[in-house]
């Protein structure tokens, strides 16, 4: 994972020691229809709503969260008044230009179907937990599929990923 790139601190964090834009490790204690709860340090305990997990789309965190699990977060925001506090994973996953450096035109590659344009003028289909591309729309084709896609075009410029399904 691209993470590891961090070296995050173990540390047990308190709710007034956290800023903005601190790198931290959690852990995952609850995931509800709208998110997930890591709790950060002995009490300190988060909101990682489901738009902060990944770029693609999901029905539910736990298509990539479980109960348990250790994950490394960056503090979204901090509401001092409340003592509450918002986390975002997906900024861990690696950049649009990290996650596209191994990928090439004509390149084969399995990805999971994510969402219908509206009017269905495409397919977008996950390639990596923060990398998406589109295909062009094809009929029984649903939300979580497994497909193979071919890699049509790459435009950096734009941050996009044609593809076809095969």
């Amino acid at each position: 994972m691209i993470y590891n790139k961090y070296n995050f601190e173990s540390k047990n964090w308190s709710f007034n020691e956290l800023e903005v834009g601190e790198k931290v490790y959690g852990t995952v204690i609850n995931i509800k229809p709208y998110g997930a709860f890591v709790k950060i340090g002995s009490e300190t305990v988060g909101l990682l709503h489901i738009e902060d997990i990944s770029i693609a789309r999901m029905k539910s965190p736990e298509e990539r969260l479980h109960v348990g699990q250790k994950i490394p977060v960056i503090v979204k925001s901090i509401d001092k008044n409340n003592s509450k506090f918002s986390l975002s994973y997906k900024e861990l996953l690696g950049t649009w230009q990290e996650n596209i450096k191994d990928i090439k035109v004509g390149q084969e590659l399995q990805g999971t179907i994510r969402e219908t344009a509206k009017g269905n003028k495409g397919i977008f289909i996950e390639l990596k937990p923060n990398l998406v591309g589109m295909s062009e729309y094809k009929p029984n084709y649903n939300f979580g599929d497994k497909v193979t896609v071919l890699v049509k075009k790459i435009i950096p410029e734009k941050h996009k990923v044609k593809l076809k399904i095969i």
